[in-house]
């Protein structure tokens, strides 16, 4: 989490992002939100009026000439104000959808207010036709959006330089988030702190970034470096004070101020702010683990359905498993669930039947980080086997352990005794809530993540659980299970 400070307007152009590049993205997305909304009420006057689509009636009428460009006017107008187009939150986060959101509600509310004060007979079919469709093709033109830019950032292109600065072990740690996720639109060109010499380089994961002075040079190098950002990364030696100045004296160079928070992996719904004479206190809320009644009564229903819906697939990859050796069909093993239980998950066997055994021989060969076993080119997994990883079909019998409630559709990846035995560091926090069959873990990359970063997913689900993440988490599950990606 990092916290942008907005400095007033300054007369000193950035020269990392220059004003054409910000305008022109927004009058970008303007023409897209226009071009949605036209779309939308064009829809909303074929469905409502089709006699004057097809010619039958003379002519349009009031609501065609004068309410709908009026809507549109006010909606436009509307989105510009809540900044829904602002180039920092594009790309990345909930905040440009609830801005989104936020304009297309005071749109509609507006309509009904004026409308019933003024006693304009507007059609209420087609108003109610218009309204929430323009607001799904906002939200889709966003969307869309957001893809091109992504797959732009990830090639290195509209990204924002910026300085890092403080402490090695806390830019190390703020620097790879950023470069693990170029779809937030930085990339740090340079380093500034006062525990490594000029000239010293710092991994940042994917990336590495140099030092280039101490933290007293901070406003020579952003000059000369020009970039758009500062990012500061936990402390700064002077304290508040010094931060606050280094605020002012950015401004006078147009440069923008960016505070890391020390609060990782907390989602902005449970970090609420409350102001204490001028200093901004950030108020934690504590993660509710308690039993969810929704939750649960999602797993059973889901589960249900699967099971009856999927049943003669699922009796049709039992014989074809049975068909290929001989062996038996399922493979149960042994896994940690919630309040550290443990409980038998149940699978399609896709190795052949000596494969535990085989593993001592196979060990020299592990791929796997921490302490699990995995081989991208496994010689135990079968023909069958493979067809079945590839497409997570291996794991629809899971849903049994939805039903019994040893798992639950969405949750941690259900941990191994073995590597419970190595947790550190509350690790073992994931074990607060019920496993899942599909997770942050499952649409991150699966095997292709290493151990350290599947247990910071799961403690970040654990941490900031809500039924609508559990929702959206299912959602991006099936095209993740499409992609294959990590699927071995």
């Amino acid at each position: 989490m990092s916290l942008a400070v907005r400095q007033p307007s300054s007369s000193t152009p950035r020269r990392a992002a220059p004003a054409g590049a910000t305008s022109g993205f927004s009058f970008s997305v303007g023409m897209l939100d226009l071009g949605m909304l036209v779309v939308a009420f064009g829809v909303a006057h074929a469905l409502r009026f089709p006699w004057e689509v097809s010619g039958l009636a003379a002519g349009p009428g009031w609501t065609e000439v004068v309410t709908a460009p009026a809507i549109m006017l006010l909606w436009m107008l509307l989105l510009s104000g809540f900044r829904t187009r602002d180039p920092r939150i594009a790309g990345i986060g909930s905040e440009e959808y609830r801005r989104l959101v936020t304009a297309s509600l005071v749109a509609g509310a507006t309509v009904a207010v004026v409308a019933y004060a003024a006693r304009i007979d507007i059609a209420r079919g087609y108003v109610a036709i218009a309204l929430p469709l323009g607001l799904v093709l906002l939200a889709l033109g966003r969307k869309g959006v957001r893809t091109v830019l992504a797959h732009r950032r990830a090639l290195g292109q509209q990204l924002l330089d910026v300085l890092l600065v403080g402490d090695l072990d806390d830019v190390r740690y703020v620097g790879r988030r950023i470069a693990a996720t170029p779809a937030a639109g930085y990339r740090v060109a340079a380093v500034v702190s006062d525990c490594a010499e000029v000239g010293t380089g710092v991994d940042l994961g994917t990336a590495e970034a140099e030092v280039v002075g101490g933290i007293d040079d901070v406003l020579d190098v952003a000059s000369d470096t020009g970039v758009a950002a500062v990012v500061v990364a936990g402390s700064v030696r002077g304290g508040h004070e010094r931060l606050r100045r280094l605020g002012w004296q950015l401004e006078e160079r147009g440069v923008e101020l960016v505070v890391s928070s020390p609060l990782a992996d907390i989602a902005a719904g449970r970090v609420h702010e409350r102001p204490v004479d001028g200093l901004p206190l950030m108020h934690v809320e504590t993660p509710d683990y308690r039993c969810r009644r929704g939750k649960r009564l999602l797993d059973v229903v889901g589960a249900t359905a699967g099971l009856v819906v999927l049943a003669p697939l699922l009796a049709a990859i039992a014989l074809v498993i049975r068909l290929d050796d001989g062996g038996p069909v399922f493979f149960r093993q042994r896994r940690v669930g919630r309040g550290s239980q443990e409980f038998s998950i149940l699978k399609f066997r896709t190795m052949c039947v000596d494969a535990e055994a085989r593993i001592a021989e196979l060990a020299a060969e592990n791929e796997g980080s921490g302490p699990l076993f995995k081989l991208q080119r496994d010689p135990r997994v079968t023909r069958v086997g493979a067809f079945l990883r590839r497409t997570s079909l291996d794991e629809l019998p899971q849903l049994w352990n939805v039903l019994t409630g040893s798992m639950s559709l969405v949750g941690p990846r259900p941990a191994l005794p073995s590597e419970v035995a190595v947790y550190e560091d509350f690790a073992d926090r994931r074990l607060l809530v019920t496993p899942g069959m599909t997770g942050l873990w499952q649409v991150s990359g699966r095997s292709d993540l290493d151990w350290a970063e599947g247990v910071r997913l799961d403690l970040h689900y654990v941490e900031n659980w809500s039924f609508l993440h559990d929702l959206v988490i299912l959602a991006r599950t099936i095209p993740s299970v499409l992609r294959s990606r990590g699927a071995y």
